[in-house]
């Protein structure tokens, strides 16, 4: 069994304005595919991570990681884990 691959991906598509089907498209995915991503259901491959980084302009470990990322509010504030 793998680990799960945390993400980012459903924040930086909304602030990037960026439908599922159109990210989808760009990348070669299916829509439902972007949705599961999203939902933790489905761990993208190496190679679909490095074209959705590439697609927002990201290195992949600004939407991708094996560790669940800090809440943007705490990283935007700077307040410190406990």
């Amino acid at each position: 069994m793998s680990e799960q691959v945390h993400n980012r991906l459903a924040v930086v598509r909304a602030e990037y304005k960026v439908s599922r089907q159109s990210l989808a498209e760009a990348v070669g995915a299916h829509y439902q595919t972007i949705g599961y991503i999203e939902r933790g259901q489905y761990n993208p491959s190496l190679d679909l991570a490095l074209k959705i980084a590439k697609f927002f302009g990201l290195p992949v470990e600004a939407l991708f990681s094996l560790e669940p990322f800090r809440p943007l509010t705490d990283e935007v504030y700077g307040r410190k884990e406990p």
